[in-house]
């Protein structure tokens, strides 16, 4: 298996604080044994976790403003895969791509030789019929699966059907949809027509799904269309999952509700009744901010895991939900950022396995408020950096992802192979 960055490097990065790592391991492996927890189980659980990169968050974003492009920004999606490779190699954490048709359309062939040139597989494909591709017949200005015009519907249908054929040749299993359709003023849709077309349209979608394929339908509260959304919440999403049929699941995106909406109830919601298909991981302070995962609100983060592995501890039906980064760098290297936030979510699973569940149900059943909470504390607040250390030296990562990335110099390097772009216009993708 090829590495973009030379084995010599992570070694060399790794000889620093192998004997420390070693030590504070060790230490933690002590603190949780009196606790009744055996350290080797959760760093199993950890080696054994994932969380796929968008090929889209290896290049630098932007806002409604402005873009200022990065050194070395990916050409194309074979660059894209290339950086998405360094993020595997020194994480051990991210071995799946999610690509985003038209940006990453090329030979489905290459594609899946170049990923398994770095032992990398792919995730959920992601369609798109929010913005207008070079060459595309009707507009989306208007909406896409909704739209009023039978024919812009009936383009978005088979663009998704073309995303879920160049999966089935990568080996993809899941197809997701997130549509910008809405409106700006009060009257310029009919609410229950557009749910209605957009209903009839993912049916078709569906109907084309491989056997062994999910649908995942994403919503959001706003933007591009500020008065309203076709798929606007959770409830509407559950919805359309139901309608659709056993192969259709709801995907969350923590950056897609209202301030201080209680995400983490959604996610038990969804679980409960088995429409949970899996996330986007992001991280915000207004709305879809598409920030670092952990940057803002860790805790959040922490509770999602707190349900997400009460379910999988306690045997929830039909539970395998896909993980993902969704996020946009505008100040930051995005290779950079994208490990430490998958290193994140790692932390928020690790850290949502040390909570003590038989206390927790006691407290609850007891009604003890306070003692409830502060089980979950004690989880959160134990530093779980020693098991996702050792984690990454095991599988032949580097102990600090960005020390080691920085030393390998990876960056200028393919700032001198890579044309500068232009600065331009604002965009976040």
């Amino acid at each position: 298996m090829d590495t973009m960055i030379s084995g010599d490097v992570v070694e060399k990065s790794n000889a620093v604080g192998e004997k420390t790592l070693r030590a504070d391991y060790a230490s933690l492996g002590e603190q949780l044994d009196r606790r009744g927890i055996a350290i080797d189980a959760i760093l199993g659980k950890v080696e054994a976790f994932g969380v796929a990169i968008p090929s889209w968050g290896v290049g630098t974003g932007g806002t409604r403003f402005a873009r200022f492009p990065g050194q070395g920004e990916p050409r194309d999606v074979f660059d894209k895969i290339e950086d998405c490779a360094v993020i595997n190699q020194l994480t051990r954490a991210t071995p799946t791509v999610s690509l985003h048709i038209p940006w990453d359309r090329a030979d489905p062939v290459r594609l899946k030789q170049a990923a398994a040139r770095f032992g990398l597989g792919f995730d959920a494909m992601n369609s798109n019929t929010f913005s207008d591709a070079r060459d595309q017949k009707h507009s989306y200005k208007f909406g896409s699966l909704s739209h009023a015009d039978a024919a812009v519907r009936r383009q978005a249908v088979e663009h998704n059907i073309e995303c879920i054929e160049i999966g089935r040749t990568l080996g993809s299993k899941a197809l997701t949809v997130w549509i910008g359709d809405g409106s700006n003023f009060p009257g310029q849709v009919n609410f229950a027509r557009a749910f209605e077309r957009y209903l009839d349209a993912m049916k078709d979608i569906y109907a084309a799904l491989p056997g062994d394929w999910r649908l995942f339908s994403e919503h959001k509260m706003y933007e591009p269309a500020f008065y309203s959304t076709v798929v606007q919440d959770w409830g509407t999403n559950y919805l359309i999952a139901k309608e659709l049929g056993e192969k259709a699941y709801c995907l969350v995106d923590l950056g897609h509700h209202a301030p201080n909406v209680n995400i983490e109830m959604i996610v038990s919601r969804l679980i409960q009744f088995g429409k949970l298909g899996g996330f986007h991981f992001n991280d915000s302070k207004y709305g879809d901010d598409d920030l670092d995962a952990g940057s803002i609100d860790p805790y959040r983060l922490f509770l999602v895991f707190n349900e997400l592995v009460d379910a999988e501890l306690s045997g929830a039906k039909d539970f395998h939900p896909a993980h993902m980064l969704d996020q946009s760098h505008n100040v930051t290297d995005p290779i950079e950022s994208l490990m430490l936030s998958a290193v994140e979510v790692q932390r928020a699973y690790a850290s949502a396995l040390l909570v003590d569940r038989k206390a927790l149900a006691g407290f609850q059943d007891e009604n003890d408020a306070l003692m409830a909470t502060q089980t979950l504390k004690a989880a959160y607040r134990t530093d779980v950096e020693p098991i996702l250390a050792m984690a990454r030296l095991n599988g032949g990562g580097a102990i600090n992802p960005v020390a080691a990335y920085r030393a390998s110099f990876y960056r200028q390097k393919v700032a001198a192979e890579r044309p500068a772009s232009a600065s331009g216009g604002g965009g976040i993708v």
